[in-house]
């Protein structure tokens, strides 16, 4: 195990039609881990991800597990390939969950099913069209939390993910976030833009979620992780599994603390940061967050090889 490895796995919005293809058709490894998530949700997650159509992938509860299979199919390909183990993993938002994968902590096949869960109460939370969420750039993170007081006008509207200083992500009632935005606009920020998403997720909103998913959580079987793992809601290593289910839960409502957990990986002597899933969203993120990090990613089988030769 290399004390100074982390490997951290991505959230929603890192999937994109055609991903893994390459890897996909050079390693069973990565086809077989399609197909067990396939046999878990009843249908086959590989033609959806390849071939589409884009907009049912992009439906919450196709999206959590086509993210969370190409992320562990990914692990396995770097295990099999003997790759360096971690000492941590954190993952973004969804990303946890590849991360208690990865960690131990959860079976895949029960992983599979409970993010497809998870996507489908996010989105009976919120009626399509009513919520929002906008990135905000170049803005302190005060600011934007002023702006989201000054526009909540009795409505939702909450920093939700800090993902980078000076990136930092809202959510909310529609109006409200349209309000917020007109307010970070006005306060200096550089861009405020609404996101095309269908679920405005990490804000009180998704409180009534969160109460029917514990059933959900409470029916797998979890194991103490086997490597330290930094959660979204404290961004700490939890003290063990009751913390762990709790935060689990608490973050379909809670901020994603990226930065403070990025933070808290270099404090404890990770230098190397390797994005364990499809794109690269993560690896930009995680230069701003701390110094003297390098990052890595292995969404292509070039970006694999040299990410094993930095490494090795």
């Amino acid at each position: 195990m290399s004390a100074s490895l982390a490997f951290v796995f991505p959230g929603q919005g890192s999937q994109s039609l055609g991903m893994l293809a390459e890897l996909g058709a050079q390693h069973a490894i990565v086809r077989e881990t399609f197909a067990e998530a396939s046999s878990a949700l009843g249908y086959d997650l590989w033609v959806l991800v390849q071939d589409g159509p884009e907009g049912r992938l992009n439906q919450t509860d196709k999206t959590q597990p086509a993210i969370l299979t190409a992320s562990i199919a990914l692990w396995r390909l770097w295990q099999a390939e003997g790759g360096a183990q971690p000492a941590f993993v954190a993952g973004h938002s969804l990303g946890e969950y590849s991360a208690l994968v990865a960690a131990g902590s959860l079976a895949f096949v029960d992983a599979v099913k409970l993010v497809e869960r998870r996507g489908q109460l996010m989105q009976e939370a919120v009626p399509a069209g009513t919520g929002g969420m906008a990135a905000i750039l170049g803005l302190e993170d005060a600011d934007v939390l002023a702006a989201c007081a000054e526009a909540a006008l009795g409505e939702v509207v909450s920093a939700v993910n800090f993902n980078a200083p000076g990136q930092v992500v809202i959510a909310g009632a529609a109006k409200a976030v349209e309000r917020a935005i007109e307010g970070c606009k006005a306060r200096g920020a550089k861009r405020a833009v609404a996101l095309p998403v269908s679920v405005p997720s990490h804000c009180d909103l998704m409180r009534p979620a969160a109460e029917r998913f514990a059933e959900a959580i409470d029916a797998v079987e979890w194991h103490i992780p086997k490597i330290a793992l930094v959660q979204n809601v404290s961004a700490q290593v939890p003290a063990d599994l009751a913390a762990l289910k709790r935060d689990l839960l608490a973050q379909l409502y809670s901020p994603v603390r990226w930065v403070e957990s990025v933070q808290l990986l270099a404090e404890k002597g990770v230098t190397d940061l390797v994005e364990c899933g499809p794109g690269k969203v993560l690896a930009g993120l995680n230069k701003r967050c701390a110094k003297g990090v390098t990052t890595h990613n292995l969404d292509s089988a070039d970006a694999l090889a040299a990410t094993r030769a930095a490494l090795a």
